[in-house]
């Protein structure tokens, strides 16, 4: 067994795949976070659960295919509730997987360990990793898309509460009966500061099909200062201010990270979010708090997928050998 104190342990990789509703992102990565191989999957023809399981497992086997020594593990980041590598629900956009025991399956499969968590909190521990918060201990991560996912880690750690059912930042409720969410609840943070619901506001004023309107559209219009993008853009950041807030007021994180496509429309976004969250979170809590935009982009999940592995089965890999 190695002394994991006083020898200085090899490099390790680990193969990480995204899943997302139309493809897989998949990379092999150092403990450094540097990607040595990545390559997409589609899988929007992919009718079965269990044709996306093969994708996967054939995805793993062309990753490790790329380097002579023995990986880690593989990390997967699934759309969802995960509890102990089971699939609970709530992949809306793939069929099936449905109280599946996707970890299991998949090391039958590849002979590999496997870890899986949400996709959304792995963006975020990618992002701790080896992005906008590597230097911090403590952080939210927020995405802003169709909806809204986000990730707490404290103490260098993913917080996903009891049995990892929690850490559902997007379905904070910030009005008691309001607009109703796709979670079945109402009121929901997603409900009110997502794109989609951006998109949805500004098409109601305008009289357009939502089909024909997405946000960089919407954010052309609000830096022209066209009246309704102004509007739906400052509710926005209102709404998406008040949830921050209130995760600052919990947490008092180091860092909030924003992610998403959104997120990237300038430095004027992330400006709207720091005045308005400055007067809405209470000083004490978010006096060491700075907000920032994620610096990961598309391959945050994939790198917190590859985090997730080195964080739970290096030093179990280790002390086997």
């Amino acid at each position: 067994m190695i002394n994991l104190y006083n020898a200085e342990l090899p490099s390790s990789y680990a193969v990480g795949i995204d899943v997302g509703g139309t493809s897989l992102k998949c990379g092999l990565v150092d403990e450094k976070g540097k990607i040595l191989h990545s390559f997409l999957v589609p899988i929007q023809n992919a009718g079965t659960q269990e044709e996306i399981i093969q994708l996967i497992a054939d995805a793993i086997r062309q990753c490790t295919l790329q380097v002579k020594k023995p990986i880690t593990g593989v990390g997967i980041g699934f759309p969802g509730l995960v509890e102990n590598g089971v699939i609970i629900g709530g992949a809306d956009n793939l069929p099936g997987f449905q109280k599946l025991p996707l970890a299991n399956i998949l090391k039958e499969l590849t002979g590999h360990p496997i870890v899986i968590d949400n996709d959304a909190n792995l963006m975020g521990l990618g992002e701790l990793t080896y992005g906008a918060a590597k230097d911090c201990t403590d952080a939210v991560f927020l995405t802003v898309g169709t909806g809204i996912g986000g990730a707490i880690m404290i103490n260098k750690k993913l917080y996903g509460g009891f049995n990892n059912r929690g850490g559902e930042l997007g379905h904070i409720i910030i009005q008691q009966n309001g607009l109703a969410c796709n979670c079945g609840g109402r009121g929901c943070l997603e409900a009110y500061a997502s794109v989609s619901a951006l998109i949805e506001d500004y098409t109601s004023k305008n009289k357009l099909s939502s089909k024909e309107i997405d946000g960089r559209y919407i954010i052309e219009k609000y830096r022209i200062g066209e009246e309704h993008a102004v509007c739906a853009m400052e509710r926005h950041f209102d709404y998406l201010a008040a949830g921050i807030a209130s995760f600052i007021n919990i947490c008092s994180p180091q860092k909030v990270i924003i992610g998403g496509g959104i997120s990237e429309a300038g430095t004027f976004y992330i400006d709207e979010l720091r005045q308005r969250v400055k007067s809405l979170s209470i000083p004490a809590a978010s006096v060491h708090t700075q907000i920032v935009s994620a610096e990961l982009g598309n391959n945050a999940g994939m790198l917190g997928c590859s985090a997730n592995v080195f964080q739970k089965l290096k030093i179990q890999h280790y002390e086997t050998k």
